[in-house]
């Protein structure tokens, strides 16, 4: 440590209090670690050997940090129940999403994901668990994978919603509730992504739901709630949870431009 002290997220893990860099900002960013008994912000905050660290008692430790993007979002939709469903995590990752699905109650995960060995061993081990890896979001079916589902969560990355939409939209049973994260990012296209790939124009942003929410009608799904993320992406993106629902019976296509207009979302 130099005399003008050491990154926060560095200091966490030398002493100790987290498995790594990435968990300790993922602590950090749910608002668990303490500095001299005050909240820290930054992962790059500077501490000092003197300094005293401590991780509050702020709820669970996800196995990421979108865990507890999703748990947020869940709270917001509150009637989406979790409860011995039958749920998809597409783009499972390390599992962030697959442990909030099975601490809300969930009966088992599909956990799938196009990459190999990422997903947590505790969850790996979990017999709730079905692991699915080298799997294309794009290419999935439920014969594929067991059946369909009751719930679908999905935390994708490098490509846009709408091309996954109706391979999801296929994996749900009538009634089923799907919550999406949409990343402008992914959404926007190359040539309109700003250099830094941080979407920061607030229309972008409105543009990149709108699409997703109209790719969503179009493969047969009912847009029913729209919020922020209560946590922005790694790179400081802000990103939205799009609430759709597989509808029991044929209903009438929502206009997806007049329904974004109609959500109080804060696009800034």
């Amino acid at each position: 440590m130099t005399a003008s002290g050491s990154r926060l997220d560095v200091e966490l893990t030398r002493r100790g209090l987290a498995r790594s860099r990435t968990d300790a900002a993922t602590l950090i960013a749910g608002g668990s670690v303490l500095v001299n008994g005050r909240t820290a912000q930054k992962a790059a905050q500077k501490v000092l050997g003197s300094d005293r660290l401590e991780l509050a008692e702020t709820g669970p430790r996800y196995a990421s940090r979108a865990g507890h993007k999703l748990a947020g979002a869940l709270e917001v939709f509150s009637v989406v129940g979790t409860e011995g469903k039958r749920c998809l995590d597409a783009g499972a990752s390390t599992g962030g999403f697959t442990d909030v699905l099975l601490r809300s109650g969930a009966a088992s995960v599909v956990a799938v994901d196009v990459g190999h060995d990422q997903l947590v061993p505790r969850l790996r081990d979990d017999p709730r668990v079905q692991v699915h890896e080298g799997l294309n979001i794009r290419d999935i079916t439920p014969d594929l994978v067991g059946g369909p589902v009751d719930v679908v969560v999905s935390d994708l990355s490098f490509i846009s919603l709408r091309l996954v939409m109706e391979p999801l939209a296929g994996m749900c049973r009538p009634g089923a509730d799907l919550v999406l994260m949409v990343k402008p990012q992914f959404e926007v296209g190359r040539t309109a992504l700003p250099k830094g790939g941080v979407v920061r124009e607030a229309a972008q942003r409105r543009t990149a739901v709108v699409g997703v929410v109209d790719s969503a009608v179009q493969a047969g799904l009912e847009p029913h709630g729209l919020a922020r993320s209560p946590l922005p992406g790694q790179d400081g993106n802000v990103e939205f949870f799009l609430w759709l629902r597989s509808p029991m019976r044929p209903t009438p296509a929502a206009d997806a431009e007049d329904w974004v207009d109609r959500q109080t979302v804060n696009w800034a």
